[in-house]
């Protein structure tokens, strides 16, 4: 078959892998009997290509699949690419080829597929039947269009197929954007949004990799086939491994097409550490996973491997279980996914040094009781602001007495204090941590700071060729410069996302102290491929006027971040009770089990705690009896039945069609001396809203502990 495809060059589209998805069993199986002849020999006899009288496009064929079913594709006159389409049932494969052409659009170079009866349509009836504008009635004043202070060149430079450059003039607003994205290609649509949002011409080109080719061949289907554009839509198969595994899941598009935003970032070489931000729904994770299968194809040498590290052992689970699809099994024997912590942990008791850690718990919570008695009483700084200054200043700094505390930089804090003031703190702080020697334990940042130590005073080395961050914002100081021993300063040699508005655990980085120099290789992500607007809308809402910091001393804010999705807005009730809560959770759930809209795998209910999940679980069995509860360190993968039930934190990293979220919501500001639980209460209900694709329901119950 290599030799075969070395000769002809076969694509899948990505409208033919979500229709072969809906096919039934046997006629899958049909599909993928016939893409095993075709791929070894596409001019082959038993190949009945036939030719679709109703088709505009007459470079577009039918194949026989089997009675009853057609698959559809491009065969060219010229060349040796063959694109696979689309597969239906015979007469509605014909009627969606009559309805499309295929080409090459002379700006981009982009392979699109194109409506022809959207771009045929002359009449108002025939606007309005393919759900797009159209031209205002007589008598009435005409608004002038979104788009009308572009020309038409800069409009097509953008991706626009010149045939639907009327109906693009003609827009007058948002909504009818909205409704034009159902009908232009992709890179035309997310170019019109981003257009719309305000951005310059050249901003949207350049945020989009867009690149205006010198010279476009119409008939080089082969050479737009390479183009990264067309890459987001369409895949070359290589070989029969590569089909099985495109065939073998096809509703997981993220594995196969990058938008060309992302697939720079996670292609990129680098002089040096990458960081990249991008609010919850951007594709960070995804990023940083085809980043890492590149490194191990592109950068690694013998014997070396990429260390993907995340700050859970929950999203390490997941991240794994995801990684590992995009990897062959060479590649991923290259791979190593661990959360910091546990690889920390696992290096001392392998140096000799094990260590116990507390974390967020009752036990550090009654430590810290015993240590802030201490304080004088007319004292009058929060708990929450004291401990959060021993994270981001004490333990960020690795202080381990008074004067290095008297000394030590407050960037960043939301409350100055006095030089008095300080003093009189630490004897709190130097109270905690001799209770914490006192009890055998330490902290997640002790314990990286142990490591890292003992790998310079050992100057010892490791496999690593890179290391991937994800989930960036919920490490500290001391984590990232344990990260920077682990691998020297090269090429390539870190890899770091994360988004500080999704900051569930408190800490913070400034990499630039960590001996991470990111200078001139900070990028973004600002297309939300996840959420609706209008749930992105309300979760940002959440944060609004709350400053955020860019993982490197400066600020980062959502501007200018927009969903390429739109839907109802997120439905907010107040439930007096639990009980309250739960018959509402239950009610929804319901309605969109009979609504047909929904599957109760696509849906997950969502709390704080797990005994608040007991406590929803006994009500939403009445309506959904199969639960799958998503457990603390197993990875989901979706392919277990039922309703899914998860806490806040281990929401976080997934995605879901519905999420139904009982929690406490308030509203205000977050308080200007308050950088602690209230901000991390908002963060995590920030992190469970934008988990949702489609729509978000939310029970509003009584903060009955205090808990933001």
């Amino acid at each position: 078959m290599k030799n075969a495809v070395a000769q002809t060059k076969i694509a899948l589209g990505a409208d033919f892998l979500t229709a072969f998805s809906r096919l039934p069993q046997k006629q899958q199986k049909k599909m993928r009997e016939f893409l095993d002849k075709f791929t070894k020999s596409p001019e082959a006899a038993a190949i009945n290509y036939e030719r679709i009288q109703t088709a505009r496009d007459a470079n577009l064929r039918s194949v026989r699949i089997d009675q009853d079913y057609r698959g559809i594709l491009l065969k060219p006159e010229q060349g040796n690419v063959f694109v696979l389409l689309w597969v239906d049932k015979h007469d509605d494969a014909y009627a969606w080829a009559s309805q499309r052409t295929c080409g090459i659009h002379p700006e981009t170079g982009t392979v699109q597929v194109v409506l022809t009866e959207l771009a045929a349509a002359t009449t108002m009836a025939a606007d309005e039947r393919m759900g797009v504008p159209s031209a205002p009635k007589e008598g009435t004043t005409a608004i002038p269009g979104l788009f009308a202070k572009h020309s038409d060149a800069e409009i097509l430079s953008l991706g626009v197929p010149e045939a639907l450059l009327k109906h693009v003039r003609d827009v007058c607003d948002d909504t009818q954007l909205d409704r034009m994205d159902t009908v232009l290609p992709k890179e035309a649509s997310e170019g019109l949004f981003l257009l719309a949002a305000g951005y310059s011409v050249d901003e949207v080109r350049a945020e989009l990799d867009i690149h205006r080719e010198t010279s476009v061949d119409p008939m080089d289907y082969a050479a737009a086939m390479e183009r990264n554009r067309s890459k987001r839509q369409f895949v070359v198969i290589t070989d029969a491994a590569e089909m099985e595994s495109v065939l073998s899941a096809p509703l997981e598009q993220w594995r196969v097409f990058l938008h060309p935003s992302q697939r720079r970032l996670a292609e990129i070489a680098a002089a040096g550490p990458v960081r990249v931000l991008g609010s919850a729904g951007t594709g960070k994770t995804v990023v940083a996973m085809h980043r890492a299968a590149w490194l191990v194809r592109h950068a690694c040498g013998p014997g070396q491997k990429v260390l993907f590290t995340t700050f859970t052992k929950n999203l390490a689970a997941d991240i794994a279980a995801n990684l590992k699809k995009l990897c062959s099994r060479e590649e991923w024997q290259r791979v190593e996914v661990l959360n910091l912590d546990a690889w920390a942990r696992r290096f001392l008791d392998k140096q000799g040094f094990p260590l116990h850690v507390a974390y967020e718990d009752s036990t550090r919570d009654d430590l810290w009781q015993k240590a802030l008695s201490l304080l004088p009483a007319d004292l009058q700084l929060p708990a929450d602001f004291i401990r959060a200054e021993w994270d981001n200043v004490i333990q960020a700094n690795g202080i381990e007495d008074a004067d290095g505390y008297l000394a030590a930089s407050r960037v960043g804090r939301s409350r100055r204090l006095t030089r008095v003031e300080r003093k009189r703190l630490w004897p709190a702080f130097g109270e905690y941590r001799a209770l914490l020697t006192e009890h055998g334990l330490c902290e997640p940042a002790d314990v990286f700071r142990s490591a890292g130590r003992i790998i310079h005073a050992r100057s010892l080395s490791f496999p690593y060729r890179s290391v991937v961050v994800d989930e960036a914002q919920d490490f500290g100081n001391e984590a990232f410069r344990l990260i920077r021993a682990l691998v020297p300063p090269s090429e390539n040699d870190l890899f770091i996302t994360g988004d500080a508005h999704q900051r569930i655990y408190g800490h913070q980085v400034v990499l630039s102290r960590c001996g991470i120099d990111i200078r001139g290789r900070g990028r973004k992500l600002r297309i939300n491929y996840r959420t609706t607007e209008e749930v992105k809308n309300w979760a940002s809402g959440l944060l609004k006027g709350i400053p955020f910091d860019d993982l490197d001393a400066g600020f980062d804010d959502a501007e200018g971040v927009r969903s390429l999705v739109h839907g109802e807005a997120p439905v907010i009730q107040a439930c007096p009770s639990e009980t309250a809560a739960g018959e509402a959770a239950a009610a929804h759930i319901k309605d969109l089990l009979n609504s047909g809209s929904a599957q109760p795998e696509g849906i997950c209910l969502v709390a704080r705690t797990h005994r608040e999940l007991d406590e929803y679980q006994k009500y939403v069995a009445q309506v959904c009896p199969v639960i799958h509860r998503v457990e603390p360190g197993k990875a989901d993968d979706g392919s277990s039945p039922g309703l899914r039930l998860a806490t806040m934190h281990r929401v976080k990293g997934l995605e879901f069609d519905h999420v139904v979220l009982v929690a406490p919501v308030e509203s205000g500001e977050i308080p200007a001396d308050d950088s602690g639980a209230a901000l991390r209460g908002k963060a995590l209900l920030y992190v469970a809203a934008t988990r949702a694709r489609r729509s978000l329901f939310v029970c509003r119950i009584p903060n009955k502990e205090g808990r933001p």
